[in-house]
Order: C-alpha cells, then structure tokens, then sequence
C-alpha cells in the first residue's frame, strides 16, 4: 500500500516545473521545433489556435501526476544512480516502447518518433534527477 503522507511535495513540484522547463527547451526552435512541426503535421497557426489554458493545464497536471507516481516507485532518500537510472529506463523502455507501438499503427515518421520519444526519456530522467538530488 502506498503511504501518502511519505510523498515530498516540494520534490514533486520542482520535478513537474523542470519537466516544463526541458519541454520549453526540446520544442524550441533552438532544437527540435521545425522538424517537430514538419514530422507531426502541425503548422505554427495550428499551434497557436489551441487553447494554451487547457493544453498546458492538462500538460501539467498530467506531468504532476506522473512526477508523483515517480515519487511512490522511488520511495524517500533514493540514490541520484537509482532514481536517475530508474526514470532513463522508464523513459526508454516504457514510454518509448509504448509511443513505439501507437507511431507504428498510425504509420507516424520516424523522425517524430525519435523527438517524442527522445524528450520522455530526458524527461524522466529529469524527474529521476531532481528526486535523487532532493534533500530529504
């Protein structure tokens, strides 16, 4: 049974925001942006025309959610190896493998599928990062 009470809000937090700050970097026009918007069939009017309250919103609780989740699986006072090495093969070898199988179906680029794909690994390994280093 997962104990609530054992989850550190502070970490879950910052984990959230970095995730934000590394996808603000990784869908930038300084990396990923134009290949991004090429490979997904997304035009930057597309992009503007969504709502950014709902997509970030639901961008965000969905990123607490899992930084969360990634609180519970890595317990208190993880090691900066375990829980970094732990959110890489998440990244890899979970989300990847099941963006795989979606982008395979939906005969989506491979190219798409190295970006999305390439920032979840970063991502959790980001989260995993941020609860190593944590100071319980």
């Amino acid at each position: 049974m997962f104990d609530i009470s054992s989850l550190n809000l502070g970490a879950i937090l910052v984990a959230t925001c970095s995730s934000f700050l590394l996808w603000g970097i990784w869908y930038s026009p300084w990396l990923f942006e134009l290949a991004w918007l090429e490979t997904s069939g997304l035009t930057p009017f597309d992009i503007k025309k969504a709502d950014p309250l709902k997509v970030i919103g639901i961008a965000f609780c969905a990123t607490f959610l899992i930084s969360m989740l990634f609180g519970f699986i890595v317990g208190t006072h993880p090691s900066v190896l375990w829980s970094t090495s732990l959110g890489f093969i998440v990244g890899l070898c979970w989300v990847s493998t099941v963006l795989a199988i979606n982008y395979v179906f939906e005969q989506k680029p491979l190219k798409l599928f190295l970006i999305n794909a390439g920032y979840h690994t970063a991502q959790f390994t980001l989260i995993g990062l941020v609860f190593g280093l944590w100071p319980y």
